[in-house]
């Protein structure tokens, strides 16, 4: 059975770095779990490392969450579905908002459960995915601050996941000038401007991050070391927190080019190959892991002489060259993962998860 592994060492160095870095500069941040899909034994591990607040995008993922530390503040990061009502307000301290009718919702599930409910409202600023339009944010904000059981407690601001559009320092300048005005017009203090994710860590390392951003939700860069906003890596960071490792079930010398009338793969794909390979000989393994769990394009063999020639639902195959390793049938090769990658196979509940 395939498996993944999560190193304990290496994630808690990244954490430290991380803590430093906002700490030094007064900004709270959250680490978004959805990565980890709910699963108790990552989430104990990340638990340990005593974060301030805990981000997932799915209420039965923060239920895992509370299981494990009651304590800890948790946030549903996207607009709540209202057949979730109940237990979002159970299970999350905080949510991210953009509709009226929604916190409506949670403020009458808040009162029924004698808690307050703390939300987010989140400002579109460009990415066209969730959030409100600037111009109706003044309209919007004073019709949820009068609803009972709940607290305004932040704006915020999602960019680059859907279109890649750049936090940069005049998006996130915006976003304070909205915090300026809803403080100013209706006298209320809002705590967080919650305009920081992975991908604006780099404004902070060359300076160039608004002071009035004080809040980030924080994932890739926790667990890959990345640097998002150009795709490299962030000096002293761990990129292999996590590893892993498939079974080798078939290893034979087989021709590089296959033989016969092609048609399409199970993809709908027409294969092309080189045709200098024609004639060509070389070692291919099989390993026990398929499309199922993990798309080709985000996982790679750890040993750059290694290459993967092709996939079905439940089976890769590699190819070894020459095996100057002498890979056998039953031996492990271990592989790297980018963020889909990890967030596929720890949503495969065929591939095992371990700790390292």
């Amino acid at each position: 059975m395939a498996f993944i592994t999560l190193n304990t060492q290496k994630l808690k160095e990244n954490f430290d770095i991380l803590e430093g870095i906002f700490e030094k500069r007064g900004i709270e941040w959250a680490i978004v779990a959805k990565l980890l899909c709910g699963n108790q034994l990552y989430l104990e591990k990340l638990l340990e490392l005593q974060p301030k607040q805990i981000c997932d995008s799915r209420a039965s993922n923060l239920q895992m969450v509370k299981k494990i530390n009651p304590h800890v503040e948790t946030i549903y990061i996207k607009p709540p579905p209202k057949r979730s009502i109940d237990k979002i307000v159970k299970y999350a301290n905080i949510s991210f908002n953009t509709e009226l009718e929604t916190i409506k919702l949670l403020s009458k599930s808040a009162v029924k459960q004698n808690v307050l409910h703390k939300v987010v409202i989140m400002v579109e600023l460009g990415e066209l995915r969730e959030g409100i339009l600037g111009e109706s944010l003044i309209a919007f904000y004073e019709q949820v601050f009068e609803l009972p059981h709940i607290e305004i407690i932040g704006i915020g601001t999602n960019l680059t996941c859907m279109y890649g559009v750049l936090p940069n320092a005049d998006k996130l300048i915006q976003l304070s000038l909205y915090k300026q005005i809803l403080e100013v017009k209706f006298n209320r203090e809002i705590k967080y401007l919650s305009g920081g994710a992975s991908v604006t860590i780099p404004l902070i390392l060359n300076a160039t991050l608004p002071a009035a951003i004080n809040h980030f939700r924080v994932g890739e860069t926790l667990y890959l070391g990345t640097n998002v906003y150009d795709n490299t890596l962030i000096d002293h960071m761990h990129h292999d927190v996590f590893k892993l490792y498939a079974e080798v079930i078939e290893l034979h010398e087989k021709p590089m080019i296959p033989s016969g009338e092609m048609g399409l793969n199970l993809l709908g794909d027409k294969t092309e190959f080189d045709p200098a390979l024609e004639g060509s000989i070389n070692y291919r393994a099989i390993i026990d892991l398929g499309l199922l769990d993990i798309e080709t394009e985000h996982i790679s063999p750890m040993d750059p002489s290694m290459k993967i020639v092709g996939a079905s639902s439940d089976m890769i195959v590699i190819d070894l060259d020459k095996n100057k390793d002498t890979i056998k049938v039953g031996d492990l090769i271990p592989f790297k993962m980018d963020y889909m990658g990890i967030l596929r196979i720890m949503n495969s509940d065929y591939v095992d998860k371990k700790i390292e």
